[in-house]
């Protein structure tokens, strides 16, 4: 989240500043979504010359497979966590913005 620190930057220092965790978090987990099916084929590769079926069941009953898909998701997990912060400050930013206005049309009273 946005620390105590960060509360003192602009919103729009704010938004760059997640936005550009949230970009490289989001690649990271692309990068091990898309390197899953070549990362599976590639353990079915060294279960030797087996049945395709049998190659495959080995291979996604190891704990080197169970490992990727936990650090797959962490990841996945990490990029929508940021995400989430994004849209907080944008309603942040929304709420500041509804609350001027109100104050310079109470202003005009």
């Amino acid at each position: 989240m946005v620390t105590k620190m960060d509360e003192n930057l602009p919103i729009s220092e704010q938004y760059r500043i997640i936005a550009k965790k949230w970009v490289d978090a989001e690649s990271a987990a692309s990068i091990l979504e898309e390197t899953k099916s070549s990362l599976l084929a590639n353990m079915m590769i060294q279960q030797g010359d087996i049945p395709v079926s049998r190659a495959e069941m080995k291979s996604k009953a190891s704990e080197s497979w169970r490992e990727f898909l936990r650090d797959m998701v962490g990841a996945r997990e990490a990029a929508l966590r940021l995400k989430v912060q994004l849209e907080y400050i944008r309603m942040k930013f929304h709420e500041w913005q509804s609350a001027e206005a109100t104050r310079r049309a109470e202003m005009k009273l």
